[in-house]
C-alpha cells in the first residue's frame, strides 16, 4: 500500500470519527432541551412568561410611576372598601397597587368581590393583619371587646405592609376620591417629616366641634393634659390636630425614626396611664400619632381629605364644593353604606355591587355599620 493510499485511509476514518461524535453530541442536546422545555412547564403550557400578569390594554393606557396605597378592609366594611378602590383605580393613569389589609375570615370574600367584578385587573395584595400585635398595647373594656377594631392600627405598621416601596399613602374605607391619586403621592415632605397630614384647622374644618366631646381640633381634645406624662412632653393644648384617615407617608424616614415603636411605647402608656381624653369620641388611634408627629409632619392639601361628611345625616357642604372636592371623607357615625349619610349618592357612584350578596347597602341604623 503506497504513502498515498494510507494517508487517504487515515482522513476516511478520522472523518467517520467526527461524524459520529457530532451525531452523538447533537443526540444529546436534543435530548437537554427536551427536558429543559418539560422542567420549565410541567403541565404542558406554554412558558410563564407568556402569560401576561395585567391585560394589554392596561399595559398601554397606564404609565410606569407606582403607587403604593394601603387599605384596610374589615369584612363589616368591606363594600366601602371596594368603592374607594375603585374610585382611586378610575381616576388614575398611574400604575396603582393596592396594599389590602384584613382578617384572615375575610380573604376569601374580598378575592371573590375583586375577581369577578370591574376590578378583575386591580394590582393588589391581601396582607392578613394578626391581631396579637396588639396585645399589652389597647386597653380593651371586657364588656365592650366586640367595639376594638384591629385594622384601625394597620396604619401604624407601614414599613411591614409595604416593606420594599419608598412612600405610600394610606387610606381610610369611608373615602372617595375624585381627582388623580398621583397629585395626592406627590406632595412634598420636609427633610426628616415620616409623614404628611391634614389639619383639623385647614379652610374646610376649621369651625368645626364634635357636640359634647370638647375642641376635637386641637390637642386638648385627645389627650388628657392633666396627667403628669402628658404635660412633661411641653406640647401646647391648642397646638391643631390632624386626621390620620388620608396621608402620605415616606417609609425611609418612617424606618430611620423607628416610628412604629414610638407609636407602640406610646399605646403600652395609655394602657398603663390612661392618657388619652376621657371625652374623647374620635378613632383611639389618633392620639398616639399626635404625640410621635407633635410639630413633625407635613400638611397635605386639605381637598384631598374634605372630612366629616358622616357627622350628622344633614348636608355640611355645597354641592359645587364637594363636586370640587379631590377627596371626600365620611368619617363619623353615619357611613354612606349603612346609615343614612350625606351625598351617599356620590359614593354609590363608586360602590360595586357584592357579587356574592353578603353585602348590602342599609339604609336604617345598625350597629354593624357604626364608626370605628
Amino acid at each position: 500500500m503506497t504513502l498515498r493510499k494510507v494517508n487517504i485511509s487515515i482522513l476516511i476514518v478520522a472523518v467517520v470519527i467526527f461524524l459520529l461524535v457530532l451525531h452523538h453530541n447533537l443526540l444529546g442536546l436534543s435530548d437537554f432541551l427536551k427536558r429543559e422545555l418539560s422542567d420549565s412547564s410541567p403541565l404542558g403550557l406554554q412558558p410563564i412568561d407568556f402569560i401576561p400578569a395585567i391585560p394589554q390594554r392596561l399595559t398601554d393606557e397606564r404609565n410606569d410611576k407606582e403607587i403604593s396605597v394601603v387599605i384596610a378592609a374589615s369584612d363589616e366594611r368591606l363594600g366601602g372598601a371596594i368603592a374607594a378602590m375603585n374610585s382611586i383605580y378610575q381616576n388614575t393613569r398611574s400604575n396603582v397597587v393596592f396594599h389590602i389589609v384584613t382578617l384572615n375570615d375575610t380573604v376569601d370574600h374580598l378575592r371573590l368581590w375583586l375577581s369577578n367584578t370591574a376590578l378583575k385587573n386591580l394590582k393588589y395584595r391581601i396582607l392578613d393583619f394578626d391581631p396579637r400585635v396588639l396585645e399589652g398595647k389597647v386597653q380593651v373594656d371586657p364588656e365592650k371587646a366586640d367595639t376594638l377594631k384591629p385594622l384601625t392600627f394597620a396604619r401604624f405598621y407601614l414599613p411591614n405592609l409595604v416593606p420594599h416601596a419608598e412612600k405610600a399613602i394610606y387610606v381610610d374605607d369611608d373615602i372617595i376620591v375624585q381627582d388623580d391619586i398621583l397629585q395626592l403621592y406627590n406632595t412634598p415632605l420636609k427633610p426628616g417629616h415620616a409623614a404628611a397630614f391634614s389639619d383639623d384647622c385647614d379652610s374646610t374644618t376649621n369651625k368645626f366641634a364634635v357636640h359634647g366631646a370638647g375642641n376635637q381640633y386641637n390637642y386638648i381634645g385627645f389627650l388628657d393634659y392633666k396627667k403628669e406624662t402628658i404635660r412633661n412632653l411641653a406640647m401646647k393644648a391648642s397646638t391643631c390636630s390632624f386626621n390620620p384617615g388620608v396621608f402620605v407617608a415616606n417609609l425611609t424616614e418612617w424606618k430611620l425614626q423607628n416610628i412604629t415603636k414610638q407609636l407602640e411605647k406610646w399605646m403600652a402608656l395609655n394602657v398603663a396611664e390612661e392618657l388619652y381624653s376621657r371625652t374623647l369620641v374620635g378613632s383611639i388611634t389618633t392620639p398616639p400619632l399626635l404625640i410621635v408627629f407633635y410639630k413633625q409632619h407635613s400638611n397635605i392639601d386639605p381637598m384631598w381629605n374634605v372630612r366629616h361628611l358622616g357627622s350628622s345625616a344633614g348636608k355640611r357642604y355645597s354641592p359645587q364644593f364637594v363636586k370640587a372636592a379631590k377627596l371626600l371623607h365620611w368619617n363619623g357615625h353615619f357611613k354612606p353604606w349603612g346609615r343614612t349619610a350625606s351625598y351617599a349618592e356620590v359614593w354609590e357612584k363608586w360602590y360595586i355591587p357584592d357579587p356574592t350578596g353578603k353585602f348590602s347597602l342599609l339604609r336604617r341604623h345598625s350597629k354593624a355599620y357604626e364608626a370605628k
